[in-house]
């Protein structure tokens, strides 16, 4: 003991200040130490719940991403279907016209080749006529004397008319 008191201590003070940490160490125990350790507890399991929740986001994120992946991707073959039928209702829609406008350039070729047809017929009646003017004309000429026109004239029209269908058969 004596050795101890040499060094400075004095046993009963150190037996009151060993009692007294003792004491102090109960008491933060109880009233620090075990809330503290509550607190860290409660703060890991918020922690720990945070990291579950994020990686929870993480997971709901990724699904949407893919799912909206695969909405862009329909929405793309959607888009691309659209423009197929958009192309063919084109398609169909252009021959459809040049049909159309086939027909009536058909259809005007046709009214002129009548057009031309009646024209033609107009103007060779119009040359039969005039033909038998100066036929009967040439023959009153020759003739020198009058001649009844319109018998001379129908006579030519008949040569005329027998003529021509000669030539067209």
């Amino acid at each position: 003991m004596e050795g101890i008191q040499k060094l400075g201590f004095h046993l009963p003070t150190l037996i009151i200040f060993m009692v007294n940490f003792l004491v102090l160490l109960g008491i933060l125990y109880v009233f620090a130490y075990k809330p503290v350790l509550r607190m860290l507890d409660t703060r890991a399991g918020r922690i720990k719940e945070s990291v579950e929740a994020a990686e929870r986001a993480k997971q709901q994120a990724a699904q949407a991403h893919e799912e909206m992946q695969k909405q862009l991707a329909q929405a793309r073959a959607e888009g691309q279907s659209l423009l197929e039928q958009a192309r063919q209702q084109a398609e169909a829609y252009r021959r459809e016209e040049q049909e159309r406008a086939r027909q009536q350039v058909e259809v005007y070729l046709q009214r002129a080749r009548q057009e031309i047809q009646a024209e033609r017929d107009a103007a060779l009646d119009e040359v039969r006529h005039h033909f038998a003017d100066l036929a009967v004309l040439a023959a009153e000429r020759i003739l020198e004397r009058s001649v009844d026109r319109e018998s001379h004239r129908r006579l030519i029209e008949k040569v005329l008319e027998e003529s021509g269908t000669l030539r067209r058969s």
